[in-house]
């Protein structure tokens, strides 16, 4: 009998019509339709998938034009190779706004080009390409920014204005609130749940490029993006969202590359969610303002970020974290393990909190920055021209940072003001010039087993002024040099070497005239 049963069945498979309102093909949608623009055909193919519980909107190698699209849940948009999305450069086809978040402030703007508001279980996947064609929005931003007199405002300068009344933003954001024109990101998906995409490649956005906001469980994988030389168009951007996937992608873009946001100083904080359990591992990333960038808009908090096994070859910068005051935010847990660097046109690393230059002391208060409990290990860097700086600020200094297994060649070392309980191990800096390490004005800080490969003539392999408490043991170098320590600064005191190996240096520690005799405790050659 069981065996009748699955003759049965096995007979009538070829005839059983499997429900294809999941899997929509665009291709075949668009046969009827004499408009070039068919944002209503894939809009169209979206809802009615939508309608029947969720689906794949397909789109077969050939070229579709459109404007913004508006996910909805259980929906994946689909690109088999050879397929090109293009959306147009028609301001109009964006309109009419929504609620979105732009570089940290939640506000009514254009409509990201691909949009999901409050779903879940979406996904954009394939081997095909999508062209944000951002051109024609680069060029509005530079009309608009570079005029010697404010030009007048277009209708849609009118449109932001008006439903954007009493919005609160800080004074040092005023200049780019006054262009009131914001380029929407290529995608956004805000308040959203459950969001793949992979292996598309993304070129030519208006603005950012992937940039969830408020989400979680984010999986971006084997993607590249791609922007030639423009304003703001960095490649990934999440900002307060959790659980964050980022794997296997190239990314060359016109400004950072990755970046990890979580809101702008008084908004931001109104909103209070943090962008958190951050993955990124397995990427290469070229041309770039920064491999990978935490902040500066991080009001809301980053923590347990994890970024490993990338390469940065060409960015201006390789890990950079950036602030400032009024910002507010703690930026705490971050790894950084096993990344190549070459070609860096500024700082391998950077930990900047004075971002927008502003040198007053404040009280600490909920507008005051923190850097805390960040570490290093496992990264290789040639041909960089900083080797690290990180500038803490007076009333709240980088505090618990730790750089393990490094091995850079620079033009100049590393350098750090206003810092405490700063930790170096195994770590080799051979620069061109000045110092391969330099630290200021800090306190608890371990030396252990640095040096570099090549000393300059007439320079010391580490200078310190202003220093409380610092640890430099297990050093040992034989090549000629002048001298090895520089010690400089009347506040500076308990400094210890130990287990020091230096044959052939002429002068161990230089120490300055306003430094106190007892401040070196123990000198052992």
């Amino acid at each position: 009998m069981f065996k009748n049963v699955q003759l049965v069945i096995c007979l009538l498979l070829p005839m059983v019509s499997f429900a294809q309102a999941d899997w929509i093909n665009i291709a075949e949608k668009r046969k009827n339709v004499q408009d070039s623009v068919i944002t209503d055909v894939i809009q169209s193919a979206i809802n009615e998938a939508s309608e029947k519980g969720g689906g794949t909107v397909y789109f077969p190698a050939g070229d579709y034009l459109t404007g913004a699209l508006r996910m909805k849940s259980n929906i994946t948009l689909h690109l088999d190779a050879g397929a090109m999305l293009r959306f147009s450069d028609d301001f109009n086809d964006y309109l009419p706004f929504v609620e979105m978040r732009w570089e940290g402030t939640v506000m009514k703007n254009f409509s990201p080009l691909i949009y999901a508001y409050e779903v879940e279980n979406i996904a954009i996947t394939g081997r095909g390409t999508i062209d944000g064609q951002g051109r024609k929005w680069w060029l509005e931003l530079y009309r608009i920014e570079t005029a010697e007199e404010k030009p007048p405002r277009t209708k849609f300068q009118k449109m932001w204005v008006e439903q954007n009344k009493g919005l609160e933003t800080s004074d040092y954001y005023q200049r780019t609130m006054s262009w009131e024109f914001f380029r929407p990101p290529l995608f956004q998906a805000y308040r959203s749940n459950n969001i793949l995409i992979e292996g598309v490649t993304i070129q030519n956005s208006p603005f950012w490029t992937v940039n969830p906001a408020f989400c979680n469980n984010i999986k971006i994988t084997g993607v590249t993006i791609f922007n030639p030389e423009s304003p703001n168009t960095d490649g990934i951007n999440p900002t307060s969202c959790r659980n964050v996937h980022i794997s296997d992608s190239h990314i060359s873009v016109g400004d950072d590359c990755i970046t990890i946001k979580s809101g702008r100083d008084a908004d931001g904080r109104k909103w209070a969610t943090p962008t958190e359990n951050v993955t990124i591992t397995n990427c290469t990333m070229l041309s770039g303002h920064g491999g990978v960038v935490i902040g500066s808009e991080m009001s809301g908090g980053i923590k347990k970020i994890t970024i490993s096994n990338c390469v940065f070859d060409g960015t201006d910068r390789g890990i950079r974290l950036k602030t400032a005051r009024g910002r507010g935010g703690v930026v705490e847990d971050i790894r950084v393990s096993n990344i190549v660097m070459n070609n860096i046109q500024q700082q391998a690393i950077m930990m900047n909190m004075f971002y927008d230059h502003n040198e007053t002391i404040e009280p600490v208060t909920e507008r005051t920055p923190t850097f805390r409990n960040i570490h290093f290990s496992g990264i290789t860097g040639k041909n960089i021209k900083n080797a690290g700086r990180i500038a803490g600020i007076e009333e709240m200094p980088v505090e618990n940072i730790s750089f393990s297994d490094i091995d850079f060649e620079a033009e100049e070392g590393f350098y750090i003001s206003v810092a405490k309980n700063v930790e170096f191990h195994d770590v080799s800096v051979t620069t061109k010039k000045g110092p391969s390490f330099e630290i200021l004005n800090s306190q608890n800080i371990v030396l252990d087993n640095v040096e570099t490969e090549e000393p300059l003539e007439n320079t010391p392999v580490i200078k310190i002024e202003n220093i409380n408490n610092l640890l430099l043991t297990n050093t040992a170098m034989f090549q000629p040099m002048n001298y090895f320590l520089s010690v400089s600064g009347e506040e500076t005191k308990n400094i210890y070497l130990q287990n020091t190996i230096l044959p052939n240096a002429k002068t161990i520690v230089k120490k300055g005239s306003k430094v106190s005799e007892n401040s070196i405790l123990q000198t052992q050659k």
